[in-house]
């Protein structure tokens, strides 16, 4: 049985409320050549972090329902797993790069989808 990769180990966490959304998301992160975990708001998503120190890209839309939006998470991750890189969407606001934690990029929905996968491949082999 062939070994994989390390580039195809590479976790992803999706973090979008929209059952569609998330889904499609996920589809993309899959055809990107990485593994897919989801979530449905950002305290989900933060148990998760807590339980899988082998994610390494959070992908999260900005809007969601519970105790923190995207923008809380993407604030989180970068304070307490400085590792792992940062992809905020939002089809509701815009962000300028000043208003985004270190070492994550904003795309707007709907998001050119060649885009997101190569800006994720492009942090997988950072």
């Amino acid at each position: 049985m062939a070994q994989s990769s390390p580039f195809n180990k590479m976790i992803v966490l999706v973090v979008e409320d929209e059952p569609l959304l998330r889904m499609m998301a996920v589809d993309l992160v899959e055809e990107a050549g990485f593994e897919a975990l989801d979530a449905g708001n950002a305290d989900e998503a933060v148990r998760i972090l807590e339980t899988r120190p082998d994610i390494r890209i959070v992908f999260t839309d900005i809007d969601m329902p519970g105790s923190m939006d995207g923008m809380m998470l993407a604030a989180s991750v970068r304070d307490r797993w400085p590792p792992i890189e940062i992809i905020i969407v939002s089809g509701q606001r815009r962000l300028a790069d000043k208003d985004l934690p270190i070492r994550s990029v904003f795309y707007s929905k709907p998001y050119d989808t060649n885009t997101v996968i190569a800006k994720l491949q492009e942090m997988a082999a950072a």
